[in-house]
């Protein structure tokens, strides 16, 4: 089976002097893994969700996402592939305040070329499968952070994207808030989605199949074929 993510010596560096931020990471995840990338604050983690994300370019090495080299794409490109190919969850929320759930979720369609009535219906979908469905029309406001939370990974999976990208998922949520949503993101990997999380929280890493330690902008451990990496 082809890599999702296949990162080849990537390394991404910034300012000048160059400072490496990613130091040179080979890295293959297969579709349909739920996969931690843990570490603490500045080891890189960040860098390494852009570039996994195609949001940001690698300065050498080779990053493929779903088999399209980055640096091949111009920038039209790389936003269809985000668009069509990758979910994005934050920490923040991100929901426009004053419009209800169904609504932000279809938003996440603007810009894929789909009719509205047709945005609405699998917004409508996307909110069900999260467990929503009885909160369509109410705001973020009348919603408590983990149903905002939820709301957010409908807008991220509501096109059906073959990868999913959290970024501190649970770091804004209590304790059953945040269990809900890891429980969550193992139904959306059953259901066929590779998911990938990004965390300092080594508690929440260790609620997931793989685990992959990335400290000074380097892999550290990879818990497939080793032990449980810390």
């Amino acid at each position: 089976m082809n890599p999702i993510i296949s990162l080849e010596d990537v390394q991404r560096s910034y300012g000048d002097p160059p400072v490496l931020a990613c130091a040179g990471v080979t890295l293959q995840i297969t579709p349909g893994e739920l996969v931690a990338i843990v570490g603490p604050s500045g080891s890189g983690k960040s860098t390494l969700l852009n570039l996994i994300g195609s949001l940001d370019r690698p300065t050498a090495g080779i990053a493929r996402i779903d088999g399209l080299d980055v640096n091949d794409l111009d920038d039209r490109s790389l936003s269809a592939l985000r668009a069509h190919r990758i979910g994005f969850v934050f920490q923040q929320f991100h929901l426009a305040e004053g419009v209800t759930a169904v609504d932000n979720v279809a938003d996440g369609l603007l810009y894929v070329g789909i009719p509205r009535g047709d945005r609405r219906r699998r917004a409508v979908a996307a909110l069900e499968r999260v467990g929503l469905g009885h909160r369509l029309d109410h705001r973020p406001n009348q919603l408590s952070g983990g149903e905002r939370q939820r709301v957010a990974i409908a807008r991220a999976v509501v096109g059906d994207p073959p990868l999913l990208l959290a970024d501190e998922p649970t770091g804004n949520l209590d304790t059953a808030s945040g269990t809900a949503i890891v429980d969550l993101l193992h139904e959306l990997n059953r259901q066929g989605t590779t998911v990938v999380v990004i965390t300092h929280d080594v508690g929440l890493a260790a609620q997931l199949p793989r685990r992959i330690a990335i400290r000074d902008g380097r892999i550290v451990g990879d818990s497939v074929g080793e032990e449980a990496v810390a």
